[in-house]
């Protein structure tokens, strides 16, 4: 797994062994943000589920300010840290040492503009995580959210829970949400 492009395109990142977290490939890395690259300038980035701080590294690789990585694996925690020294990224970066939905509550900022958030697949953590995140005072109308989850996720609950999916992008496997808070 590499960085993609800005500030550290093609280092490679560390990723942590076994089978507890799925990097996103690079293939779909590039198109997601292809997709986001209009919203990263300056952008305060929260990347929920971190796993190896792939998602997030690229995000401050192209322009965002600041980044809130969120995990609670020990393992894919000294991988974020080891990425972010080995990109010269860490200034640029708070590492939250807990699970998704206790983290919300420590995020203290005024607006985040960009949360992305890649959960086990099928554990319901989607709808709990966007249940907490609606709640949040620094996730906005303005703020999107971007959700990988499974091809088997039933996109009415993301209506249910109060936001508005904006479009998708479907992948073999997967696929990422864009929503925005009613």
């Amino acid at each position: 797994m590499r960085v993609i492009a800005g500030t550290a395109r093609s280092l490679r990142l560390k990723t942590p062994d076994g089978t507890d977290t799925r990097p996103t490939t690079d293939r779909i890395k590039e198109t997601l943000f292809n997709m986001l690259q209009p919203y990263l300038g300056g952008a305060l980035f929260v990347d929920l589920f971190s796993g190896s701080g792939g998602i997030g590294i690229e995000a401050l690789s192209r322009g965002a300010r600041h980044a809130y990585f969120v995990e609670n694996d020990k393992r894919a925690l000294s991988c974020i840290q080891e990425n972010l020294q080995f990109t010269h990224l860490a200034d640029q970066a708070t590492v939250l040492k807990t699970d998704a939905l206790s983290a919300l509550y420590g995020i203290h900022e005024k607006e985040a503009d960009i949360v992305f958030m890649d959960p086990p697949y099928d554990c319901g953590l989607e709808e709990r995580t966007l249940a907490v995140l609606r709640e949040m005072p620094w996730v906005t109308k303005d703020t999107l959210i971007v959700v990988e989850t499974s091809l088997h996720t039933a996109l009415s609950e993301f209506e249910n829970l109060g936001f508005c999916v904006e479009k998708e992008k479907r992948y073999k496997t997967n696929r990422h949400v864009f929503c925005q808070k009613l």
